[in-house]
């Protein structure tokens, strides 16, 4: 049991001899006390706010039930508190030997990665996360790809947590941008120019040289978007990203599961005609205003086509919850979306939508305007190649996506302690290096159980092992908050934990005695494993030597 789960159990148990003792209707169960690590170190090692928090419900001061509760906890204090104190209003903060440490890193070590940090938070409950979903129509570039880093993260850590996730692209291969593209690859094929509107990119040029179908704008632009779509999964590949279902929006709409929809809508007394179309009567169910299902010229709406592929998600495939990330312009879409998904008949708790904002790349004093059509975006695969997949996944990942950002190019490139990609990944090399230092001296860990870590006094040493112990707690929180960027920060702070160890924690001088050593090179292996964790966490790769 962690240091966290005992004192968590100690004071429910002081909760209850108090509540037993004193005649008060009071008693907390050992998963619900709360308890975090203070702001400042003198403060203690861990402090807990049960007294504010259950004082009025026990009609008492909670100033006097905490003196209550550090009378009870001090007699018998928990294994390694070496003292028990009230603080403000009624905060209890433990101090703890540095044995709880010691513990802790040897938690680590057994666990091991495939253990170590894996909090149940999800229960097995079943998620989709739903990112990217760039239309077929053009190579995926940094405006449409950049926050796909997120979504496969985002997966990364709920799966680590204890959900069963599915990651899932939704194909757009089916209406009015798919018969432009073929508009656009036809006119190129007989050596026009692209009509208004269409897609002028290189790309549409080189698929032209290439195709040799009929003359028709949706058998065209079906054909393009296919090719597309293989260089989309290559490009997201090169950055670790694989999906697994790519589903059709064409699909959706041949099954006639989008008739089935509206039909269910309809029989619900939500659908209405006006126009010569067919609306959705959202308003009644959130929405600002009503919306198109079916225009008049008979073709579905993107609105209706995505109520029916969430229709799915929920009602046929059954995944108990559906993550969406989207880019910032579909803002406008999810008040209808979450007012479809509630006439449904599903919860609307149970769709979570992601919004990524705006990014901005900059290379000095250059920037560079976006848009596919025009056919200037900055390919992702031109990003990749200039900074390395890693850089290019650590860079989106440092953000929430729901700010917008702006990132220089030039300082990503610098071999420096600036550099966040760097200094993280330089920490792993070092780790690496300082394997290879030991194979060269003949110089091997012993058997765990053989070591006393307890030698390990240095602050830089503890302070190294606090921040290992934190990650099942990061793992838990970026679980629960959607927000991989956790674990990015939590990866810097490691890395420089560890820079600050290596700097000034001798490990294999020959002045270092044999037993600290050994402590040394076990607290090295469990900074490996907790860095490999994080990092996996995010996508990124952790070097052995740079």
């Amino acid at each position: 049991m962690s240091a966290r789960d005992q004192l968590a159990q100690a004071v429910s148990e002081a909760v209850a001899t108090v509540a037993a003792r004193d005649g008060l209707d009071l008693s907390v169960d050992p998963d619900v006390v709360h308890l975090e690590r203070p702001a400042l170190r003198e403060h203690g090692d861990w402090s807990t706010n049960v007294a504010m928090a259950t004082a009025k419900n026990a009609g008492t001061n909670p100033r006097a039930l905490a003196s209550s509760l550090v009378e009870v906890l001090g007699a018998e204090p928990p294994a390694h508190v070496t003292g028990v104190e009230i603080a403000g209003p009624g905060f209890i903060n433990f101090r703890l030997d540095d044995g709880w440490l010691h513990d802790a890193l040897a938690d680590v070590l057994s666990e091991g990665e495939d253990h170590y940090a894996r909090p149940d938070i999800g229960r097995g409950e079943r998620v989709q996360v739903e990112f990217i979903s760039a239309n077929p129509t053009g190579p995926i570039h940094v405006g449409n790809g950049w926050w796909g880093s997120y979504g496969d993260a985002l997966a990364r850590v709920l799966a680590r947590a204890g959900y069963r996730v599915s990651r899932e692209y939704y194909v757009n291969d089916t209406g009015g941008q798919i018969r432009t593209l073929g508009e656009s690859l036809l006119a190129r094929h007989h050596g026009h120019g692209v009509p208004e509107g269409g897609y002028q990119g290189e790309y549409v040029t080189e698929l032209a040289a290439t195709y040799d179908g009929p003359d028709d704008v949706t058998v065209a632009g079906r054909w393009a978007a296919d090719g597309i779509l293989d260089h989309i999964k290559a490009t997201l590949a090169s950055v670790g990203i694989v999906f697994d279902e790519w589903y059709s929006q064409a699909s959706i709409e041949e099954s006639g599961a989008v008739d089935e929809t509206i039909a269910l809508l309809a029989e619900k007394g939500l659908v209405f005609e006006e126009d010569g179309a067919t609306w959705f009567r959202a308003t009644e169910l959130g929405d600002s205003r009503d919306r198109v299902l079916r225009k008049s010229n008979g073709d579905a709406t993107y609105l209706a086509g995505d109520l029916a592929y969430h229709r799915d998600k929920f009602l046929v495939r059954g995944f108990d919850r559906v993550i969406d990330v989207f880019g910032a312009d579909h803002h406008g879409q999810v008040a209808s979306l979450v007012a479809g998904v509630k006439a449904l008949g599903v919860e609307p708790d149970r769709l979570e939508v992601k919004l990524g904002q705006m990014v901005s790349l900059v290379d000095g004093d250059e920037a560079v305007k976006m848009g596919k059509r025009a056919g200037n975006a900055i390919p992702l695969d031109s990003l990749v190649a200039d900074i390395g997949p890693d850089a290019t996944r650590i860079l989106s990942l440092m953000t929430s996506p729901d700010q917008a950002t702006t990132f220089d190019l030039a300082a990503v490139r610098e071999q420096s302690a600036e550099n966040p990609v760097f200094y993280v990944q330089m920490a792993s090399a070092r780790i690496g290096g300082v394997g290879r230092k030991a194979a060269e001296r003949g110089v091997s860990r012993a058997p765990l159980a053989e070591v006393d870590l307890s030698l390990l006094t240095h602050e830089r040493e503890l302070e190294l092992i606090r921040c290992l112990e934190e990650l099942p707690e990061v793992v838990a929180d970026a679980a629960v908050d959607r927000a991989p960027t956790k674990v990015t920060a939590w990866v810097r702070r490691l890395a420089a934990c560890f820079h600050g160890f290596y700097h000034d924690c001798p490990i294999l001088a020959e002045d270092v005695d044999p037993g600290l050593a050994q402590a040394r090179l076990w607290l090295v292996e469990g900074t490996r494993i907790g860095l490999s964790i994080g990092l996996g966490l995010l996508g990124v790769s952790a070097p052995e030597a740079m």
